[in-house]
């Protein structure tokens, strides 16, 4: 079973710039869901919505292709892929001819979706769109909607994750609210480096108290986890102390080696979310 010490990130490593699959390192999603407490069959739907900003390869006549990918990644797969490692893979692109876009989208559906299901029983498909260089003016930049947390003015003293913050009014009329934060912080599992974002919460249920909210997700500012991992923990510890009948966490990250990740985990089955970039990514 592959771990994240044993992937590339933090270490010296040379670029590849002729096709190798092989470079991607899928990590089993199972040892952090067992930590964080998610059951077997797990309580939410969702996916992992992935930008990559620098794909380029070149056509037959060897002139360079520029093209940005949308990557939709179940969260049913077993495995994440290990972001330096989707890096180096969209890195060996560069100098390989292929013989036009359709060939590159075939090719990095093949391999990603080869990559999250590897060692399962089970096969699925990775979404994957590719945007030609004459509709990167359509991709638009909108923020999270929501009422934001951040205009709360709260004591903050923990950095490390801390459940106990979390209280909802339980003796009262449920709510529906939406309410987002742009101050996520938590750090890569590996390199301990950090990384940015912006978090949405959509409920029904008895009303969660939102300075409690808010300086619970401050928590996470020296926390050691990738993007999928907090926004799963996040959603469990909201999800069995806050008891709302209905639940989604949305967070978008900023990009790092010119890709995003952005975690959607949802109680209850609806459309996935556009993935449009916040002003930060």
């Amino acid at each position: 079973m592959s771990q994240a010490e044993d992937s590339l990130l933090g270490k010296a490593t040379p670029y590849k710039d002729q096709y190798d699959a092989s470079l991607l390192f899928p990590i089993p999603r199972i040892a952090k869901r067992d930590e964080i407490g998610v059951p077997a069959t797990l309580p939410f739907l969702g996916a992992d919505l992935w930008t990559a900003y620098e794909l380029s390869w070149l056509n037959l006549r060897g002139k360079p292709q520029v093209a940005i990918a949308h990557v939709t990644v179940p969260c049913e797969t077993p495995n994440i892929i290990e972001s330096k490692s989707f890096k180096l893979y969209l890195n060996s692109y560069n100098n390989t001819k292929f013989a036009d876009a359709a060939e590159v989208l075939a090719r990095l559906r093949a391999d990603l979706s080869a990559a999250v299901w590897r060692d399962s029983d089970k096969t699925g498909t990775v979404g994957v769109k590719i945007i030609a260089p004459e509709l990167f003016d359509q991709e638009p930049i909108h923020e999270l909607d929501g009422l934001s947390l951040d205009r709360l003015e709260v004591e903050c003293t923990h950095y490390t994750p801390a459940p106990e913050l979390l209280t909802a009014a339980f003796d009262e009329q449920p709510v529906n609210e939406v309410l987002t934060s742009n101050l996520l912080k938590s750090n890569c599992l590996v390199t301990g480096q950090p990384d940015w974002g912006s978090v949405q919460i959509a409920y029904s249920g008895p009303q969660i108290e939102q300075a409690g909210l808010l300086q619970y997700l401050v928590s996470f500012r020296n926390h050691n986890e990738f993007h999928e991992q907090c926004v799963e923990r996040i959603y469990m510890d909201i999800w069995t102390r806050c008891k709302p009948t209905k639940l989604t966490v949305y967070a978008r990250y900023t990009r790092r080696g010119g890709l995003d990740i952005n975690p959607w985990r949802t109680s209850h089955p609806q459309a996935l979310p556009a993935n449009v970039r916040t002003a930060r990514q």
